[in-house]
């Protein structure tokens, strides 16, 4: 069965994670494949709302797989791995697809998964979700694009603190600090999710597509300069490369705590 699922039901979209054995971790084909569906939709212009979520009740996703990265790709994937990032086209489909986007979190979400949902407009979550950001322990430095999306979500105090801490957020916690905007009973979510997308793509399909085009010139605060955005990827180089990253990561898989250096 295919690990990305993608419906409609009328004017809304239902993309589903669809590796439930692995929390539905990301890989590189379902983001190339997420931006796919999305790109189709976006140019038929009848899918007016898009719901995100991941099977079963464990995960929407515990983030992007590191290890799902092919070695040995058919030669599509191969070409587009070499032109492309798969998460950033994949979040960026996510981002800028030109009708609302809702992110229904029915379990555990972190990482590159929770930008994801942060990506969302809208964030709908089961009132027993877990989300976080673990970077810091895990010895990474995320992304600009990525800090300033939650930056801008969040505001600037939020992020650092999710930043910073790497801790993990729990039902109304997660809901205090922004990363998810409602909170509803697990019994309740899809209804309640789906009750609300109903709901937008009812509305002016123009009206929709230009008042989110509006709310996202009003959001942004402009692109990074070249010289900032070097520093920055400098900086995400640094330490992906280090001996604390690759302690971080051996630490979450033997389930420990880290013994980080600072080189």
């Amino acid at each position: 069965m295919s690990e990305l699922l993608s419906e409609r039901r009328g004017h809304v979209g239902v993309v589903t994670f669809n590796r439930p054995v692995r929390r539905n971790a990301l890989t590189p084909a379902m983001l190339f494949g997420l931006h796919d569906v999305l790109e189709k939709w976006a140019k038929s212009g009848e899918v007016r709302a898009v719901v995100f979520t991941g099977a079963g009740e464990k995960a929407f996703s515990s983030g992007f797989d590191i290890g799902s990265i092919p070695t040995d790709p058919d030669p599509d994937l191969s070409r587009r791995l070499r032109e492309e990032n798969p998460l950033d086209v994949g979040l960026q489909s996510v981002k800028r697809y030109p009708f609302p986007t809702i992110a229904m979190l029915g379990g555990h979400c972190f990482g590159a998964a929770l930008n994801l949902a942060i990506c969302c407009d809208l964030r709908v979550g089961a009132d027993d979700i877990a989300v976080g950001m673990p970077p810091a322990r895990l010895g990474i430095v995320y992304p600009a694009d990525g800090i300033a999306q939650f930056a801008s979500v969040l505001g600037m105090a939020r992020a650092r603190e999710v930043f910073f801490t790497g801790r993990t957020y729990r039902g109304e916690e997660a809901r205090e600090i922004g990363l998810v905007g409602r909170l509803v009973p697990r019994a309740d979510l899809e209804a309640t999710t789906f009750s609300l997308a109903e709901q937008i793509a009812s509305n002016a399909p123009l009206a929709l597509r230009g008042m989110k085009r509006v709310l996202d010139l009003v959001e942004s605060a402009g692109p990074l300069s070249d010289d900032a955005r070097s520093e920055a990827q400098e900086l995400v180089t640094e330490a992906i490369q280090s001996k604390d990253a690759r302690e971080g990561q051996k630490a979450f898989l033997e389930k420990r705590t880290p013994r980080f250096t600072g080189h």
